[in-house]
């Protein structure tokens, strides 16, 4: 090789690297602008808001006085729609539907799961849930459903996910439809500290972001009571331990009051439905700053279209048993200033009707602004997410909703998003009807 030749090679590989980063796109500027903007910081309205976006993520934010829109930015113009933070479900299941209830569930493999997961993800995002917690599912379906989303094979929402839930056998978080002679376990079963440690590991190698657990009975399981704890202290203080130590949070479904109290003092980071919640389980929970997420939408659903659907008639019983006194006592535990974070158990009822539970929050003691709260900054908190999502500020994802009238005035507003972008990206922009 003649030195020229030898020069020549070197000032190419030179050269190249310096041409690609010439040659490299600066992120995409983004304006959108609307009438009015969801301030989730002080839950008041902010009027002719203007939101710079540069690739995934917010650049600034201000009034059309204060940001200076670039000359070749994309402007969308909302006109008078309201802007607000991506919603988020702290409790959800993408991977399941309510006409899978009962022994049905059985027949439905993990792939199936998993396709299920890819149709419902979509409804859940263009129903204006950017960020969802998924708390409970087969085989890990839920994982690789994280995984293609992030992967931007699939539409969706930003996802954590638990992975199968932790419980005792013959729990809630158990498979017990079936006779003893078939000898069948769900992946979560676990008994004794010893069990439950290594379940908890287990589930953290093969990508949980969270741990769930069931702390007690519930209503679509067989042959065991809500109100019945589950899980012993010590099995909880253990699980939510390790949990803690390896950086993930910890979900507790548990209904009863002991049960309550219990995962509470075991340090976990929400208690999961709390349908019975008492004044000791109020003084656990603020005491240890846990955060209560309950559904108390999906009543409605279950009494009135879960026979169809092939809810159970124990699973039906147990309902009205508890349904409206999770509800009284979600009024009371607000009161009593229980943190509160928005979250439906989605899968119980058809996915997309997410927002339904606004106006039961409003009911039941929150005012709007403070509903909308608990599914943006609040919710965000209790994620781990607060430095990412749950609110329209510099340096957050690019995660804005949009709707047609005051949700402030009329909460059911929610129910009907016509504007959804996810990191910058537009998922939907259709006018209400």
């Amino acid at each position: 090789m003649t030195h020229r030749v030898f020069f020549a090679i070197v000032l190419c590989c030179l050269t190249f690297p310096l041409l690609a980063q010439e040659a490299k796109q600066p992120p995409k500027k983004l304006v959108v602008k609307a009438a009015r903007m969801f301030d989730a910081r002080s839950g008041k309205i902010i009027e002719q808001p203007l939101v710079l976006i540069s690739g995934d993520r917010i650049e600034k934010v201000g009034t059309a006085g204060q940001v200076a829109a670039p000359a070749d930015a994309e402007v969308i113009d909302l006109g008078p729609a309201i802007i607000l933070p991506g919603l988020i479900d702290a409790h959800d299941h993408l991977t399941s539907d309510p006409e899978d209830a009962g022994i049905k569930a059985l027949a439905i493999s993990v792939p199936r799961e998993a396709l299920k997961g890819a149709k419902n993800a979509r409804i859940t995002i263009e129903a204006g849930f950017t960020t969802v917690r998924n708390v409970g599912a087969s085989g890990y379906s839920d994982v690789a459903l994280r995984d293609s989303i992030n992967a931007g094979e699939l539409p969706g929402p930003r996802m954590l996910v638990s992975g199968p839930a932790l419980g005792s056998t013959g729990g809630h978080c158990d498979d017990n439809e079936l006779a003893p002679e078939l000898a069948h376990s769900a992946e979560g079963v676990a008994d004794g500290v010893p069990a439950v440690l290594a379940k908890t590991r287990e589930v953290i190698k093969y990508g949980a972001d969270l741990i769930k657990f069931c702390a007690s009975g519930g209503v679509f399981s067989k042959g065991d009571l809500p109100s019945t704890e589950q899980y012993s202290y010590e099995e909880m203080a253990a699980l939510v331990a390790e949990a803690h130590r390896q950086g993930r949070k910890v979900a507790a479904h548990a209904h009863g009051g002991q049960a309550i109290v219990d995962a509470a003092r075991a340090g976990v980071d929400s208690i999961e439905h709390g349908s019975l919640i008492d004044d000791a389980g109020i003084r656990a929970m603020k005491e240890h700053g846990t955060v209560l997420v309950a559904d108390i939408y999906n009543d409605d659903f279950i009494l009135q279209k879960g026979k169809e659907s092939g809810f159970t008639k124990e699973m039906i019983e147990k309902e009205l048993s508890i349904g409206q006194k999770q509800r009284d006592n979600f009024r009371h535990a607000v009161q009593a200033g229980v943190k509160v974070a928005f979250g439906t158990d989605g899968g119980v009822y058809p996915h997309g009707g997410n927002a339904k539970q606004f106006a039961y929050m409003v009911k039941y003691g929150l005012t709007p602004a403070q509903a909308i709260q608990s599914a943006t900054v609040d919710a965000a908190e209790l994620l781990g997410w607060a430095d990412q999502v749950g609110s329209i500020e510099r340096g957050k994802f690019a995660d804005l909703v949009a709707v047609e009238g005051d949700p402030l005035a009329d909460i059911t507003t929610l129910e009907h998003v016509t504007f959804v972008m996810k990191g910058g990206q537009v998922v939907k922009n259709r006018p209400a009807r």
